[in-house]
């Protein structure tokens, strides 16, 4: 009974001093008003990633990067993508259209010097026409969708509101996907139909010295395509082939990378996009404000003859051999009534 007593009396101490060290710590956890604060004995967030640069779980899933809650690369690639790339992006796309639009007010649109003959000469078929147009439309729809990607919170959503905005997101993300096969089409079909005609030539840097024909003074010599063209060409090949491989890195996340191999994709697409969408800009501003005549050349496949004289001499005698060899050829082999 004795050891009986000294025990209960042992539990009742035990109990009392718990009570009393553990009242100075539940004390600190309530508020000026008597209320319990939460957010008392907590650690900031940012005190925690300075201590804890990777933050991991465990998960009994076979995918052990579901285990992965916070990671060093995660807090880059999210100031890369929310501040870097929205400044940047703007700065490319907003100054790629001012510059546009100096050089319309200062140099205006290119004239055919000699104005319109009235004769056509064919400058692209059907098929090359299609498979400009291919790629064309399914650029556009591609550019603007990505662009909702990266400026609609900032631009849209303040005036459509987050309902509104939401559902467009949701149509522009799979417009957006589908839109990449159709854009992949028609840069392989683009690269074979035109490579040829765009390798260098010596001609090349004659056309160059003579200002590419800004300067109304001057003749630029060129072939099919001048060194503008076969520019845009080839950076169009090189943007398309990064913006592709990446975009199926993204469309199908996870195949043979890892996240930060992903979160590197992602970069490379919308900062090779954003430039993309500068460079095209310039080629259609080119094409339509730009020149007087260009745009028929993918609009009807035609162009005027002396505007073919002006700006693409050496192709056009080269055309013009081939049908005069072609029509007298066709004129021997008929037979004399």
């Amino acid at each position: 009974m004795f050891c009986l007593a000294r025990l209960r009396l042992l539990v009742v101490g035990a109990a009392l001093f718990s009570i009393i060290v553990a009242a100075p710590v539940f004390s600190q956890k309530l508020g000026p008003d008597g209320a319990p604060d939460p957010d008392a004995s907590v650690i900031d967030q940012s005190t925690l990633l300075k201590q804890f640069p990777r933050i991991e779980g465990r998960v009994d899933i076979p995918d052990t990067k579901a285990a992965v809650l916070i990671q060093p690369m995660g807090r880059t690639w999210e100031y890369i993508h929310e501040v870097l790339l929205h400044w940047g992006g703007a700065v490319v796309i907003i100054g790629t259209i001012v510059l546009l639009a100096a050089a319309y007010l200062i140099l205006g649109r290119i004239r055919i010097a000699a104005g319109r003959s009235g004769r056509k000469v064919v400058r692209f078929k059907a098929f090359e026409r299609f498979s400009h147009w291919l790629t064309a439309t399914s650029f556009v729809l591609l550019g603007l969708t990505g662009l909702n990607i990266t400026f609609g919170k900032i631009v849209l959503l303040p005036v459509i509101g987050p309902e509104a905005f939401s559902e467009i997101s949701q149509v522009a993300k799979y417009v957006h996907n589908f839109s990449s096969f159709a854009f992949v089409s028609g840069l392989i079909l683009i690269v074979v139909l035109f490579f040829r005609d765009n390798l260098p030539q010596k001609v090349d840097i004659e056309w160059i010295k003579q200002g590419g024909g800004f300067i109304k003074s001057k003749h630029a010599p060129a072939g099919r395509f001048n060194p503008g063209e076969k520019a845009v060409y080839w950076l169009s090949l090189f943007a398309g082939i990064a913006v592709s491989a990446s975009g199926f890195l993204l469309l199908f996340p996870f195949y043979g990378i890892n996240i930060a191999e992903m979160q590197l994709a992602q970069v490379v697409h919308a900062v090779v996009a954003i430039l993309f969408v500068a460079l095209i800009l310039a080629h259609i501003y080119i094409g339509t404000l730009g020149m007087e005549g260009a745009f028929e050349a993918m609009g009807t496949g035609e162009v005027d003859l002396n505007w073919a004289k002006e700006h693409h001499d050496l192709w056009l005698a080269q055309k013009l051999a081939e049908e005069s060899r072609y029509e007298g050829g066709h004129a021997s082999a008929t037979p004399a009534e």
